[in-house]
C-alpha cells in the first residue's frame, strides 16, 4: 500500500513538473526571441516584451545636414556660380543662406573658403588676416548714389546695395546718410593705424582700429556711415540718430550687417561701432538676421578673436 501511494505521489509530482515546464518553455522562447530581435540601444525585457528606452530621433538632424552638405560642392549650379564668381548665386544654389552656413560649419563644403578676400563671405578679424596682407579688390568703383565725404570707393556689388539702402532710408522718412570711410588700401591702413597708436596708445588703438592687413575696409565690402540733415554728423553720433536706428533694423534687407555690435567685444575684439556696415549679400544677411546672430564669428562657427595672436 505504501509503495502504491509513493508511486502515485511520484507520478503526481512528474505531472506537475511537466505542466510547469509546458508553461515555462513558451515564456523562455518568447523572452529569447525578444532579446534577439531587440534593436541596438538601451532597454529592458518586461513580461517577455522588449521595451526600448525612448529615443528622440533615429537619425540626428546634424547627421542629416552633413549628408546633404557633403554634396554641395558637387552641385553643377554651385560649381557654375563659383566659376562665374557670382557669390549670391553660389549661396542660392546651396539652398539659401542657412543651408550655406550649415554646410560651411559642417566642414563639408571644401569649395568655400572663409579666407578668400574676393568673396562676400570672407571673415577678417584679429585672428584671420587678409591673404595676402596687401590684398586689393579687383572690382572697386566710386560710390554712385550715396554721398561720400572723402571720395570713397566700394566693390561694385556693395555699392549697388548701398544705393538701395540709402534710397530705402530716404523713403522711410528717416533722413539722408553719407559715407565717411569705405575702402582703405593696405598702405592707407598703415598710416591710419599708426595715427591711432600715436594719439591713443596701442591698447586703445587696437580696440577701435585694425592693424594693416586685418581690416575689413581693405576688402571693399565695409564702410563707415554718418547721418545727414542740414549737415552731416560724426561717427559717434550715428547710433542714436533716426538713420542709425533704422539701419540697425533694416540693413540686413539690403545685404548688410552691423559688424561690431555693443556687448560683443569679447568675440570681435572691437568696441561697439553702429556706423560700421559690412556687406555679405542678401541671402547671407537674411540668414544672419533670422538666426539672431550678432557676429560673423558665431555665424560661421569660428573661434572668438578678442586679440591678435602675437
Amino acid at each position: 500500500m505504501r509503495r502504491r501511494r509513493r508511486r502515485v505521489a511520484i507520478g503526481a509530482l512528474i505531472v506537475v513538473l511537466l505542466a510547469a515546464l509546458v508553461l515555462l518553455v513558451p515564456r523562455v522562447i518568447l523572452s529569447t526571441a525578444a532579446v534577439d530581435a531587440a534593436p541596438a540601444g538601451p532597454g529592458v525585457v518586461v513580461g517577455g516584451v522588449y521595451e526600448r528606452a525612448p529615443v528622440a530621433q533615429e537619425l540626428p538632424v546634424p547627421q542629416l545636414a552633413v549628408v546633404a552638405a557633403a554634396a554641395l560642392c558637387d552641385e553643377p549650379a554651385v560649381q557654375a556660380a563659383l566659376a562665374a564668381r557670382d557669390d549670391e548665386a553660389v549661396v542660392e544654389a546651396a539652398g539659401g543662406g542657412e543651408s550655406f552656413r550649415a554646410a560651411v560649419i559642417a566642414g563639408a563644403a571644401p569649395c568655400i573658403s572663409l579666407s578668400d578676400p574676393a568673396r562676400r563671405w570672407v571673415v577678417v578679424d584679429k585672428l584671420r588676416p587678409l591673404s595676402p596682407l596687401d590684398y586689393e579688390p579687383a572690382n572697386l568703383g566710386s560710390l554712385s548714389q550715396v554721398t561720400s565725404l572723402n571720395g570713397g570707393h566700394l566693390r561694385q556689388d556693395a555699392d549697388a546695395a548701398l544705393s538701395a539702402l540709402g534710397a530705402g532710408a530716404a523713403a522711410a522718412g528717416v533722413g539722408d546718410v553719407a559715407v565717411l570711410s569705405s575702402y582703405r588700401s593696405y598702405r592707407t591702413q598703415v598710416s591710419t593705424y599708426a595715427q591711432h597708436v600715436d594719439d591713443e596708445g596701442q591698447a586703445v588703438a587696437d580696440a577701435g582700429s585694425a592693424r594693416p592687413g586685418y581690416s575689413e575696409h581693405q576688402t571693399g565690402l565695409a564702410l563707415d556711415m554718418v547721418a545727414c540733415g542740414r549737415g552731416c554728423g560724426g561717427l559717434d553720433d550715428f547710433g542714436a540718430t533716426a538713420q542709425g536706428q533704422w539701419v540697425a533694423q533694416h540693413a540686413w534687407e539690403y545685404g548688410f550687417i552691423v559688424r561690431y555690435e555693443d556687448g560683443y567685444m569679447g568675440v570681435t575684439g572691437y568696441e561697439s561701432e553702429p556706423w560700421h556696415l559690412r556687406f555679405i549679400g542678401p541671402a547671407l544677411a537674411k540668414a544672419y538676421h533670422d538666426g539672431g546672430f550678432h557676429t560673423l564669428e558665431d555665424f560661421f562657427g569660428l573661434p572668438p578673436a578678442p586679440d591678435y595672436a602675437g
